[in-house]
């Protein structure tokens, strides 16, 4: 129990951190000093930096991964599955404002930096990009049975459109430090998939 506690930890601090600055730019006595533990208890659980960073973006993914399906896929769902995307996004968009326009999501920030240098890692976000964008098929599925999707929309298409769309947004929103672009993006989706 106690490694469990102590690896996580290390984990959700080493997150922070790197939405804060960067993967390269975070060091491991920094990540260390930020959950009291030492040196040694990182390489009890971690082999290296890179084995690091692809638990810590499998444990980012994995809990980013339940929380778009507990909003958007829950047992109980509001009825409209488009109220729920549109609902969801809402939310991303309070986040990006409680992090002053920073970039709220890991996988975004640390794809470009991480992609090139460690295929692991970029193993790992493909992976988790790809569930983000079969989650949004499974919504999108729901919508055109219960006909509040449009009927010309193909899930499958649509899906992974959409996650662009809203890490294109996200993106520029943290360049241009403001919410703007992801407001344009929700009102665009809106447009799109109103039946």
């Amino acid at each position: 129990m106690n490694d469990r506690t102590t690896k996580e930890r290390i984990l959700d601090a080493a997150e922070g951190l790197m939405l804060e600055k960067s993967f390269h730019s975070v060091g491991l006595n920094e990540i260390l000093k930020a959950v009291k533990v030492p040196k040694g208890s990182f390489y009890h659980h971690f082999e290296s930096k890179e084995q690091f960073g692809v638990e810590m973006l499998r444990h980012y993914v994995a809990e980013s991964t339940a929380y778009k399906i507990r909003l958007l896929l829950p047992p109980n769902p509001e009825p409209d599955p488009l109220l729920r995307l549109l609902t969801y996004f809402e939310s991303n968009i309070a986040k990006a404002t409680e992090s002053q326009g920073k970039c709220p999501c890991l996988v975004i920030k640390l794809a470009s930096e991480v992609g090139t240098f460690s295929e692991p890692m970029r193993q790992v976000l493909a992976e988790g990009t790809r569930e983000w964008t079969g989650v949004f098929e499974r919504l999108l599925s729901e919508g055109l049975e219960k006909g509040s999707i449009a009927p010309h929309i193909r899930p499958a298409l649509m899906a992974p459109v959409i996650l662009d769309l809203w890490t294109g947004a996200m993106q520029r929103a943290s360049t241009t430090r403001s919410v703007t672009p992801l407001r344009e993006a929700i009102a665009f989706l809106r447009s799109v998939l109103m039946p």
